[in-house]
């Protein structure tokens, strides 16, 4: 019997499984986030943990998601709310032994407790970076959400509310101390001051004082005939309805190692689009000084083109610097029919340059588009009058804006096509003329043109107006993310040097924390001996290698030999051929870690010899990606067979040396960026009259009519 042309019967099947989705990459393995917390906890070590270490404490921040039912969707590695990450070096004064102690904490900001309060919130309450960046996002969807954000706002101020949300900060990105206060930050909210070595969370901090404080005179606070105490400026103070907007603080502030002043920006949506800051410190100041600093809170920077995703600035002893990139983050581009979040590679780069304390006198240095989110370092040139000349930044600059993507695991937008724009010739061109190509064309066409023989090996193809290399291949693989040099000269509002110090993968930059703003001889940061950076920024970036770079000197041979080329290079190796370098004198030294293991962040502790200035030790967090599944997961958190990071200590001189090994009681998710405490930073902490609790936000909600509302209108929200 033939069956051409019937209809087959459809049966419903019990085995028919979901269609599986992808896996986010910065979601799953030791991206994944942690939900348990320990107090300080006792832990084991190998090795022999440096006596400079005793009373301090390494934290690092991170995010960590306390709310989300849907991680694979609209997710994203900057998301998240912040959790610290501490190894306190516990001295025993009766036998003088170090003993570690590994800690964990939510930071307990408004928007964890109001998530606390609120079982039925399967999401967020802040839209994901990775909604407000995906092309594909509808305008209806990325407006639901943020008024989704807004409309959770306005509930929390209504009656039956366990926790007000005041400030949106999720706090995830950094943690630094300054006056007698260790503080976490992020970018869409004032510094939130933490405790250590416990690390409880405090309470907000103004740019005058922070919640949980006690009432009392503070150093340069009382004054007036009467003895009466004169209320300080604060943060967004006289800012009206924007007020809270103008309290948004870089995840980045400087702290001077000299004057002790913290330097730092406030970037919002609406104009001036940055405004600028300076807390002195209100202890004894460091320095002999006539007369202490003045505060400055809120001073406009007048130039800024709109509003910016910026997460990082450049501060030298004398000058501040200023980056308006073509990276913008507004809610009006909506009407533009674009993403809150996009990046314009056909703009330029722009970097506004000032006397620290004179933004007023910004002026501005233009130059092709890119990505900078983090600055290694900056410093003055000056003359013999100590006039400063020019001033230096080392920064991670990268060629695109695909790492914002990637970390939301969303294919990053084609690059907008270089337009060209020749003039039409007035008639026909004289025999004696001459013809010059280049002039012709835009100077980020020339770029690959200019291209220095010696500082450039790579053969580029050219295809659809993109630059790749033949052995890289496409989009992610074009990326490049370089430790770069600028230097912006005073006297003429030039950028005299721009280019490379090296062509490895280089990002998480620091120095030796005294000399910050200075000259440093070394810049150490991350890198990847596997594959080129832009492709690991596809499928999550992991850390397996520490790079120490030897700046001053790889600067001196640039300037002696320049690039030609904003993007040529000094040194131009590959990674593979730094790692064959036998010569001790290598301006590269790289540090690897063993198979199967990555690294996250380092920080530089000096040790107390000071022989040289990378005498001293890299505190980082480490971890072995064998306790994985074989799909890629970590075990449960709360199994007896948990996965377990580990804090490595190794030699900063040599870059080889592994000083000791402490073994973390748990794991901990590869996150942002961390620093080092030392004793008299613990030790000196300003007192403390009440930290936050999750009690209330824990309670049973009361019964009633009007809470039966709110979990309706909650579980609508989702």
């Amino acid at each position: 019997m033939s069956l051409a042309g019937q209809k087959r019967k459809r049966t419903p099947s019990q085995t028919v499984l979901p269609t599986p989705q992808p896996r986010h990459p910065y979601l799953s393995g030791n991206f994944a986030p942690i939900h348990q917390t320990l107090p300080l906890t006792p832990c084991t070590y190998t090795g022999t943990i440096p006596s400079e270490l005793a009373d301090g404490e390494y934290v690092r921040n991170g995010s960590n998601p306390v709310s989300n039912d849907d991680l694979g969707r609209d997710a994203h590695w900057f998301d998240g709310d912040g959790m610290l990450s501490g190894v306190s070096f516990r001295k025993d004064e009766a036998t003088g032994r170090i003993e570690p102690e590994f800690v964990n904490q939510y930071i307990l900001t408004d928007l964890y407790l109001s998530t606390l309060s609120s079982p039925k919130l399967r999401k967020p309450i802040l839209p994901s970076i990775a909604t407000l960046v995906n092309p594909l996002a509808g305008i209806i969807y990325v407006t639901f959400r943020i008024l989704r954000t807004v409309l959770l706002v306005l509930l929390s101020h209504l009656p039956g509310s366990k926790q007000k949300i005041k400030k949106i900060s999720v706090a995830n990105t950094n943690v630094v101390y300054h006056d007698g206060r260790a503080m976490a930050l992020c970018e869409s909210g004032p510094p939130m001051r933490i405790q250590l070595p416990g690390l409880e969370t405090v309470g907000w901090y103004n740019g005058a004082v922070a919640e949980g404080e006690p009432e009392e005179v503070r150093c340069g606070e009382e004054g007036g005939r009467e003895g009466k105490k004169e209320k300080e400026k604060v943060f967004g103070q006289d800012s009206g309805l924007i007020s809270f907007m103008r309290e948004w603080t870089t995840a980045h502030p400087k702290v001077d190692p000299v004057t002790k002043e913290m330097v730092m920006f406030h970037s919002c949506f609406a104009p001036p689009y940055v405004q600028y800051s300076i807390i002195p410190q209100a202890s004894p100041h460091p320095v002999e000084v006539s007369k202490p600093p003045e505060k400055i809170l809120n001073a406009a920077v007048p130039g800024i083109s709109g509003a910016k995703m910026m997460h990082d600035f450049g501060v030298s002893l004398k000058h501040t610097v200023i980056m308006d990139l073509p990276l913008t983050l507004d809610p009006m581009n909506q009407l533009k029919g674009l993403p809150p979040v996009s990046y314009d590679s056909t703009k330029p780069s722009r970097f506004g340059v000032f006397p620290r304390r004179s933004p007023q006198q910004v002026r501005w240095f233009e130059t092709d588009a890119a990505c900078i989110f983090h600055t290694a370092n900056s410093w003055d040139d000056t003359n013999p009058a100590g006039e400063t000349t020019s001033v230096n930044m080392l920064a991670c600059r990268l060629t695109s804006a695909t790492l914002v993507f990637a970390a939301g695991n969303i294919a990053p937008p084609p690059p907008a096509p270089t337009k060209r724009v020749l003039p039409k010739p007035a008639g026909r061109m004289s025999f004696f003329s001459k013809y010059d190509h280049d002039a012709e064309a835009t100077h980020f066409e020339r770029a690959p043109l200019l291209e220095s023989p010696l500082a450039e090996k790579e053969a580029f193809i050219t295809v659809n107006s993109l630059t790749y290399t033949e052995a890289e291949g496409p989009f992610y693989n074009e990326e490049q993310c370089r430790l770069y040099y600028y230097n912006f000269n005073l006297q003429t509002g030039a950028i005299d040097h721009q280019w490379a110090l090296s062509t490895i993968p280089f990002e998480f930059p620091s120095v030796r924390p005294e000399l910050e703003m200075q000259a440093a001889t070394f810049v150490y940061g991350c890198s990847t001996t596997t594959t080129s950076f832009g492709s690991a920024l596809g499928k999550a970036t992991k850390i397996d290698a520490l790079v120490k770079v030897n700046v001053q000197e790889l600067v001196a041979r640039g300037r002696r030999c320049p690039p030609r080329s904003i993007t040529g290079v000094v040194d131009n190796r590959t990674m593979a051929t730094v790692l064959q370098s036998t010569d001790p004198e290598d301006p590269i030294s790289v540090f690897t870690m063993p198979e199967g293991w990555f690294a996250q962040e380092p920080r530089f502790v000096p040790a107390s010899t000071n022989l040289s200035e990378d005498d001293g030790y890299l505190l980082f967090y480490a971890f072995d990606e064998s306790q994985l599944s074989a799909d890629g997961d970590a075990p449960s958190d709360s199994a007896p067979d948990r996965a377990k990071s580990e804090l490595w200590i190794i030699n900063g001189g040599n870059m080889k040396d592994v000083v000791a090994r402490v073994k973390l009681p748990q794991r901990v998710p590869y996150g942002l960026h961390g620093s080092w405490f030392d004793a008299e930073m613990v030790r000196e902490q300003r007192p403390v009259d009440s930290i936050r609790t999750t009690t209330q936000a824990l309670q049973k909600r009361e019964a009633g009519a009007w809470m039966g509302v709110r979990g309706w209108v909650e579980g609508m929200l989702g």
